[in-house]
Parts: structure tokens; C-alpha cells; sequence
């Protein structure tokens, strides 16, 4: 089969797309052979060698396709069945193309567990597009915010898989939205799929918050930027409100501000990834339709180096994927 795979550490040039051998399921493995996979960061910061893994390596969380064979002791599945990934393995313990061989090949075999039919209406590129990052936004907002319905939720980055994938569930949950950017061009988009407000990082976010919220500030925010964006979420938040940080990209280590959050009675909640179960609260919205995942471009598997760049670059808006096969 073709994939691609590290051989070492280092930029979108260590990335071959070459001949590997067919994996074979094992026993309790379904065999997938795949039509859309999709880029997350961590596909980025393990080429950099943050963690360095055991190489060669085959990247890739995400992926959807057809079943191709089933291991001993496998039921429920036929030929050519649709289906879609679960990239937690272990209840996210760990996770394709970081713990095991990955999604960015023609073929994977997967634990029977974590392959699910492939959602009506639901293309390969779109399924593809949903697991890695609605999982870890369901377990954000679902799981350990507890999201009620009318509240605020402030998501940092809009364009970025995990905050398209949140703005899409807070929606589902019938809570109220404000979003940021520092592009005018993903603010707009973000409105056009529901944003109830906006804000530019080239301005006062805080300010923004408390105009759209009556003066309240929001419920919940969604933090994954860190130290650059940590002491304005401390400040968005209202009085009792939940801060659940699942990364922090901009540095790990930002002044506490330890007074906002006993004087303003604050929850912060540390999350990654999710568990089965977080999956299916994910997969559920998204077969129901109420909720919908963004594809923002799609390149050839060959063309993985370029999508990497395109990635890093900073100029999607939802995900980045890449089609596989037919």
C-alpha cells in the first residue's frame, strides 16, 4: 500500500509518501482500507519530534472508508461496509498515528470498537473531518463544562478544528457563541454558521465579551491558546463561570492571576481527547445533523507535505484532509 510516514524528526520535508507493507487485522481488528483521512496538529508536533515516537512512523488520528476484512472473533460488519474511526484508543490513552501506525495510508486495522458505520449523508472527507477534534470538544463542553442550554461560551482561534468543531456542538446545545480571530474573513464565516458574536484579537476582547453578554461575561471558555490568551479568559469569564483548557499553544506557563479565579469562585476543568463514550455523544450530533463538520480544503495523500504547510500556515477554516484512493 502507499502511506506516509517519518523516518525522522523535522519540517514538512521529512514526510515520504512510499510503499509499505498491508497490515493485516489481528484478532478482535477490523481492516479498513481508507478513502479520506485529516491533518490535526498533533499530526505537526509529532513530525517535529514533540513527542518524538518510534520510526518509521505513519501519521494520522482521523480517517474513514470501507471495511476491507474482519480479524477472529469480528462480527457485525460486511465488505465494503462505511465506516468511520474512533482515534482514542484505550478511552484516549492512545491515539492513531501518535501511539500506533495511523490514518495517512490506504489501509489501517483498527480495534472492532473504535470502527462505526459511517453516518447517513455523511461523505468520507466530511467523516473524516469530525473525530479527533469533536470528540475533545464534546468532552469540553459536555462532559466536564456540563454546557446548559442559553449559556455564553467564548472559543478562542475560530478556524481551528477544535474551535469549528466547539462553535458546532455549542449550537447543537442551543448555547450562545462569541468566537475570535485576528482574520475578518473567518469572523464572517464563523457568523455564517451561527456565531451569535465576534471578535477581532486586534482589539479588545474583553470588551467585545462583555457588549455581547450584557456586562455578564460568558459561562464557559474554551482555552487551548494558553499564556497568550489566559488572562483575558480569566477576565471574559462571569462570576462562577468554567474555564476548560484542553492546550495551550502560545506557552504553557502564563501568570496564574490566581485573584481573578478564588475572587470570582472560577472552575478550571483539564481536558484531552475523550472517552467512547464522549465519542458517541460527538458522533451522535453529527448523525443526527445538528452538527456539522467543516472541511476547509482537501489534498491528495501524495500531497501531505502541502497540506502540513497549509496547516501550519494558519489559514484553514475547519479541517484539513486528505483523500485517499478512489
Amino acid at each position: 500500500m502507499k502511506a506516509v510516514r517519518i523516518h525522522e524528526d523535522g519540517g514538512p520535508e521529512v514526510l515520504r509518501y512510499e510503499d509499505v507493507a498491508d497490515p493485516s487485522p489481528a484478532s478482535g481488528e477490523v481492516l479498513v482500507r481508507l478513502r479520506a483521512a485529516s491533518l490535526n496538529h498533533l499530526d505537526v508536533w509529532v513530525r517535529q519530534g514533540l513527542p518524538s515516537v518510534p520510526k518509521p512512523r505513519i501519521l494520522g488520528a482521523d480517517g474513514a472508508g470501507v471495511v476491507a476484512a474482519a480479524g477472529d472473533g469480528v462480527s457485525g460488519f460486511e465488505d465494503d461496509q462505511a465506516v468511520v474511526l474512533n482515534p482514542g484508543l484505550d478511552d484516549g490513552a492512545r491515539i492513531l498515528g501518535e501511539h500506533t501506525d495511523g490514518t495517512h495510508a490506504e489501509l489501517i486495522a483498527v480495534p472492532s470498537d473504535y470502527v462505526h458505520p459511517l453516518p447517513d449523508g455523511i461523505s468520507f472527507e466530511e467523516a473524516a473531518a469530525f473525530p479527533l477534534v469533536f470528540e475533545t470538544a464534546y468532552r469540553m463542553l459536555v462532559t466536564k463544562a456540563a454546557l446548559r442550554e442559553g449559556e455564553w461560551v467564548l472559543l478562542w482561534g475560530i478556524g481551528s478544528g477544535v474551535a469549528t468543531a466547539a462553535l458546532a456542538i455549542a449550537k447543537a446545545l442551543g448555547a450562545r457563541t462569541i468566537v475570535t480571530s485576528s482574520s475578518e474573513e473567518k469572523l464572517a464565516r464563523a457568523r455564517e454558521l451561527g456565531a451569535d458574536a465576534t471578535a477581532s484579537t486586534d482589539g479588545d476582547v474583553g470588551a467585545a465579551v462583555k457588549e455581547a453578554t450584557g456586562g455578564s461575561g460568558v459561562d464557559v471558555v474554551v482555552e487551548h491558546v494558553g499564556e497568550a490568551t489566559w488572562k483575558t479568559s480569566l477576565q471574559a469569564v462571569k462570576a462562577g463561570g468554567r474555564v476548560v483548557v484542553c492546550g495551550a499553544t502560545s506557552g504553557a506557563n502564563p501568570p496564574a492571576n490566581l485573584h481573578r479565579i478564588f475572587w470570582k469562585q472560577l472552575t478550571i476543568y483539564g481536558s484531552t481527547m475523550g472517552t467512547r463514550e464522549d465519542f458517541r455523544g460527538a458522533y451522535d450530533l453529527v448523525a443526527s445533523g445538528r452538527a456539522k463538520p467543516v472541511v476547509d480544503r482537501v489534498f491528495p495523500l501524495a500531497e501531505a507535505a502541502a497540506a502540513h504547510e497549509h496547516l501550519e500556515g494558519g489559514r484553514q477554516f475547519g479541517k484539513v484532509v486528505l483523500a485517499i484512493g478512489e
